[in-house]
């Protein structure tokens, strides 16, 4: 094996080759600023600032030639970016339920009409439910409502009700506003609420609800969560250790409410969560193997459009199946952006593709920009995409199988650090075997996604001893790793001025690193030195 070190590629990119980008910042900053803001008269301002900025847009257009509008293209794109930070606060206000008229918090009433919006959690003897105001009862008056709550619902032991997606249910009035944090130690509930657009909460005993109506919920999704529940009890029949059935649905399926605490504490401390998570990798996986059975469908035009329709279908099917989260719709969205611009013969920029999944998930939901899931995943893909090649570079590895290794090691560091600032700051503690972890589990995960996925397509139960002993040997491989002594920094606290900080220093020193450039190391020892007085 031989080593060369060699500086990275310099090549730019051009400001036409990313046009989602640029709508992406200035989107994202709108929703921020009225999130943060907290003022509901603001929609009137947002919406006359959103028909003026388009409408000299539209004149621009119109008239190019004639005001000679290419003279003044700093103001144009001025204009776009206010007109894009405009629609940003504009989509935040409309999303916030709670600046409703009819929200059920502003109404009086005493007993309320809900629909189940998710996939009810069981914990031992309560189960949570996110769910939707449909009507208020106050004595004979009956008001139609709006607005999320969370449902906590304590059930009978001896005659437990089931409810699933979709039911409706009367619930006695026991609302109440969701508390701050009581200290800075403490997790802040409320904050991850509202990021669901939640800011209420009731708790009720069983016999203090009234199951309507079932299946009123979206019929996809509802079907959707049928078929999840059968692949589920499918795993209960053939798997006989408990821990390798919650592994399986958590993977596979992104399951993971009888996800032992134990398990999740091993996965966290060793820095490889993001393993039970359905994510990217799962999507990818799903796509190559798609991929490569229709690979024989290469032969003609007509057929590669069949095949690129059919892709499509069982990839939005499976992200549908896992229910849904920021991570499968970016990974979704990306895939599918890439598989119809390969599929016409159309080059594509991964930035721009992924600031387009990103400006796609925020148009159905601006809230989850807000999502801890949703933020780390955008910013581990932006370290693939950004970093990774980078680090590849500084070493060439002429080895086949080392090049392979250094490249893992490659992925996992950019992810990691790309990351760390928000890991730090929502979890408070950093997983410093993290590089050994990964790799260890690197092709084990590939090995039981492609298992998983083939014991369900193929009923093969004989299987199942396989996918249990390799589910074995990765728990304990990253529990060895997690008693090595000071594998886990903990007790780490950053305030988010701390965490601006962090970030600047991070992006600084990397642009320095990558980039060669001494005068902005020193720049990023000067963010590091604030931080630390």
């Amino acid at each position: 094996m031989s080593l060369e070190f060699s500086k990275p590629d310099s090549q730019g990119i051009s400001r036409a080759e990313i046009p989602f980008v640029w709508v992406l910042i200035p989107f994202i900053a709108g929703i921020l600023a009225v999130y943060y803001l907290n003022v509901t008269s603001l929609l009137l301002v947002a919406a006359i600032c959103c028909l003026l900025s388009l409408s000299y847009l539209c004149l621009a257009n119109i008239f190019y030639v004639i005001l000679t509008v290419y003279r003044f293209k700093g103001i144009i794109v001025i204009v776009l970016c206010f007109f894009w930070f405009s629609l940003g606060a504009l989509s935040c206000i409309l999303n916030r339920q709670d600046f409703n008229k009819n929200h059920f918090s502003k109404i009086s009433h005493d007993h309320l009409l809900v629909r189940i919006d998710n996939e009810p959690q069981y914990k031992k003897k309560i189960v949570k439910l996110n769910v939707s105001g449909i009507k208020a009862f106050k004595g004979s008056e009956i008001h139609t409502v709006s607005g999320r709550l969370m449902l906590t619902v304590l059930i009978d032991t001896l005659n437990p009700i089931r409810l699933n997606y979709g039911d409706e249910l009367i619930i006695t009035s026991k609302i109440k506003t969701i508390d701050p944090p009581g200290n800075s130690a403490e997790f802040d509930y409320k904050e991850w609420l509202s990021a669901k657009n939640i800011r209420h909460q009731s708790f009720v005993l069983q016999e203090e609800m009234r199951p309507l109506e079932s299946h009123r919920g979206n019929r996809v999704i509802e079907f959707a969560y049928k078929v999840r529940t059968e692949q589920i009890t499918y795993y209960r029949e053939i798997f006989k250790n408990n821990e390798a059935l919650t592994f399986a649905s958590a993977l596979i399926l992104g399951f993971q409410s009888d996800l032992d605490q134990a398990l999740l504490d091993i996965y966290s401390k060793t820095g490889t969560i993001h393993v039970l998570s359905v994510s990217g990798m799962h999507v990818g996986i799903i796509y190559l193997v798609l991929n490569w059975l229709m690979k024989f469908m290469d032969r003609k035009r007509w057929l590669v459009l069949i095949r690129m329709v059919l892709i499509l279908f069982f990839i939005w099917f499976y992200a549908l199946l896992t229910g849904l989260s920021p991570s499968v719709l970016r990974s979704a969205i990306m895939i599918s952006a890439f598989i119809i611009a390969k599929s016409y013969t159309r080059s594509s920029n991964s930035y721009n593709i992924i600031s387009f999944a990103g400006f796609s998930i925020l148009c159905y939901d601006p809230f989850l920009i807000l999502d801890v899931g949703f933020q780390l995943s955008f910013l581990a893909v932006i370290g693939l995409i950004w970093l990774q090649p980078k680090i590849e570079n500084w070493y060439r590895i002429e080895n086949e199988w080392m090049r392979k290794i250094w490249s893992g090691i490659a992925m996992s560091l950019a992810a990691q650090v790309v990351t760390f600032p928000l890991t730090v700051y929502y979890f408070h503690q950093f997983p410093v075997f993290f590089l050994l972890s990964n790799l260890f589990i690197m092709l084990p995960a590939a090995l039981l996604m492609y298992l998983g996925i083939a014991i369900l397509l193929t009923r093969l139960d004989g299987l199942a001893p396989l996918f249990e002993w390799l589910v074995n040997f990765t728990n304990e491989g990253l529990a060895f790793i997690g008693e090595i002594p000071g594998a886990n920094l903990t007790g780490i606290w950053i305030s988010q001025f701390e965490l601006i900080l962090l970030f600047t220093f991070v992006i600084t020193f990397l642009y320095a690193l990558t980039n060669y450039s001494i005068r902005m190391i020193f720049v990023a020892l000067i963010f590091l030195l604030f931080l630390q007085l």
